[in-house]
């Protein structure tokens, strides 16, 4: 801006005060924090019972957190009366409900800037309370409430819904208590390439019964828009949604599916390991040197590993390992193929070869062959609704164990699913446009 146009210095509208229903009318500064001294902007002396003329009685003085300015704690020093009706005798205090809810210690425009700071900025909740210059105590249960009904509790959260990521996730590590809860997401925008997936519901426990039970307490229009169910191996998430929303199509994820060939790989070196030396591999071990190249993308291999692997093969009781590789290996290729349909047909070739030609001595490879035919439909739908992958779903996993980590103080599963829902729901293009 060339040729601003400057006003006078307006201590309300400078602290946001303006939408409050206070004018500020002088401060204390200090090193540790900023006092700012204000009062009601129209007060109603009026009696809400017989309507008569309040007689002032005295002043109360209130204090409210605010929204820091500078990374200065801010408080509201607040003088407001007390009236005595001259008719009915009642008393009462100047109103402050635009300014602080009731019970609350800290001022709504503050509210809002701690919960920016969570949903946006990331912010730990100790920092949060350190900008407000307030206890953690105070400060999580206000904004945890805030978001609670601002955010959490609109109607319209799930609106446009139609791709729906499921997964299992651990919320607490410990020996002893629920450990497990049933993330639920939204995949839609990253089918459609306008957003990121965006974390809709948590559920605590990990069964068929517990997703079932989400899915039918939904409304009936809603389950009518969604289109595909994205999930892992789970039986249970599957047979759930196949009842619950049978005209949805369920996806298996490709990174389930290439784990399930992982594992089989796995398998099948470690038991031919304790076949050939009787017991686990150890450092010098050929197996062992090459369990991770053999997990590798031979596209992605170097001529080094190449080699390795030539060496390692040449060695004929080393050829059940090379046949589940063989197949590991199909499996990764017909994922990485450029186009889906030539995807879909190696990989629909490959089910049904392993499916049902399987050499003796391989249990892994049979294993691998049966849950691979059980979920054919589920796998190969994926060529067909790419995009609609459980990937993001893993993410937003991802995102939770880091939000875990940060919060020790996490009172109960209520308390981390409402953090969670606030920090991973998709709630900040709402808070902060601009973002």
């Amino acid at each position: 801006m060339l040729n601003p146009t400057f006003t006078a210095p307006d201590l309300t509208t400078f602290t946001n005060l303006d939408g409050l229903g206070l004018t500020a009318i002088g401060q204390h500064l200090s090193a540790a924090k900023a006092e700012i001294l204000c009062h009601v902007t129209n007060p109603t002396p009026w009696c809400q019972t017989c309507g008569a003329a309040g007689i002032p009685r005295d002043t109360v003085t209130r204090r409210l957190a605010h929204e820091p300015l500078g990374w200065r704690p801010t408080v509201l020093v607040i003088k407001h009366r007390r009236h005595r009706c001259a008719n009915c005798q009642r008393v009462w205090r100047e109103e402050l409900s635009q300014a602080v809810a009731p019970r609350q210690k800290i001022s709504r425009t503050g509210l809002r800037w701690a919960l920016v700071g969570l949903v946006c900025h990331h912010l730990s909740v100790s920092r949060i309370a350190e900008g407000l210059g307030v206890t953690w105590n105070t400060a999580n249960e206000a904004v945890l409430a805030e978001g609670q009904r601002l955010l959490i509790d609109d109607p319209t959260r799930f609106d446009g819904v139609k791709v729906l990521g499921v997964d299992e996730h651990v919320w607490r590590h410990t020996r002893t208590g629920d450990k497990y809860v049933t993330v639920i997401v939204d995949l839609t925008a990253v089918r459609d390439g306008t957003g990121t997936a965006r974390l809709i519901d948590m559920v605590p426990g990990r069964s068929k019964a517990v997703f079932k039970t989400w899915l039918a307490d939904q409304e009936e229009q809603w389950k009518q828009g969604i289109e595909v169910v994205a999930m892992d191996g789970f039986t249970g998430f599957k047979t759930a949604a196949v009842e619950e929303l049978p005209h949805a199509v369920e996806v298996l994820d490709p990174f389930h599916v290439v784990k399930l060939g992982s594992e089989a790989l796995d398998q099948t070196r470690q038991r031919i390991q304790r076949e050939q030396h009787g017991r686990r591999g150890r450092k010098d071990d050929p197996l062992y040197k090459c369990r991770r190249t053999l997990t590798t993308g031979l596209s992605l291999a170097t001529e080094k590993q190449k080699t390795k692997l030539e060496d390692l093969f040449k060695e004929p009781e080393y050829e059940p390992v090379q046949l589940v590789w063989s197949v590991y290996q199909k499996m990764v290729d017909a994922y990485r193929q450029p186009k889906p349909e030539v995807g879909r047909w190696a990989l629909e070739q490959l089910i049904n070869e392993v499916g049902t030609k399987v050499p003796k001595g391989l249990p892994e490879l049979k294993k691998l062959g049966g849950t691979l035919r059980r979920r054919k439909t589920d796998i190969l739908a994926y060529f067909d609704h790419i995009g609609s992958s459980n990937g993001p779903t893993e993410a937003l996993n991802g995102r939770l164990e880091h939000l875990r980590g940060i919060a020790l103080g996490f009172k109960n599963l209520a308390h981390y699913i409402a953090r969670s829902l606030l920090e991973t729901g998709g709630f900040r293009r709402r808070l902060h446009p601009q973002s």
